[in-house]
């Protein structure tokens, strides 16, 4: 019986995300917005959650994450750290507002990387495959009802806000379907090696 409980557990689904996290002090800054996001527009949900770009969410059963982590590895070794730049506001309509990424095409490369060498590994099936976020931006709020959304981007599109941070590497999170709390699985630290170069035939 415990022979069949690890194997029903083994085909448990998470939720992952594949984020760079800003340092610290930037994201208490953000955090601030946030905070006052949610307060002036009744938006508890803008508090969740620390600030994060997120490059891929998919799902996948928690069998496959020992060869994810692996793949993901060999992608961060050849990766070079990369200078995100910030500035104002931006917003998906009608429910999102966000911080903007000006400095789009390393972030864009990157995940074309993640999208060319570990897709089939973040597909679950056909009708759940991964989410490559190919315009790269920094969440305030996010599924905002229209009221929230309309009021909330009259005040932010015309505010301000500026900040750079150098992601060093990459953060993998998981939760089980239907929660809220993610966990840390592992940071892929980007090394800049030509390590993945000759590793090319792993990814075939």
């Amino acid at each position: 019986m415990q022979l069949e409980g690890e194997s029903l557990l083994n085909y448990q689904v998470y939720e992952y995300l594949l984020v760079l996290h800003p340092h610290e002090a930037l994201q208490q800054q953000v955090m601030q917005e946030k905070e006052a996001f949610a307060k002036n527009y009744e938006a508890a949900h803008a508090r969740w959650g620390k600030p994060h770009l997120t490059l891929v969410n998919f799902l996948q059963y928690e069998m496959v994450q020992p060869r994810l982590v692996q793949r993901l590895q060999a992608i961060a070794m050849a990766q070079e750290p990369i200078k995100i730049e910030l500035k104002n506001y931006g917003s998906f309509p009608a429910h999102t507002i966000y911080i903007n990424i000006t400095s789009k095409v390393p972030v864009q490369t990157l995940v074309k990387n993640i999208r060319t060498n570990a897709q089939r590994l973040m597909k679950l099936n056909d009708d759940n495959k991964p989410h490559f976020i190919m315009e790269p931006h920094l969440t305030i709020a996010r599924k905002l009802k229209p009221w929230q959304y309309e009021k909330g981007w009259l005040e932010y599109s015309h505010k301000t806000f500026t900040g750079r941070f150098i992601a060093t590497g990459m953060l993998l999170l998981r939760r089980p379907l239907h929660t809220q709390q993610y966990e840390r699985v592992k940071t892929f630290l980007f090394e800049h090696t030509t390590v993945a170069q000759e590793q090319g035939s792993l990814f075939g």
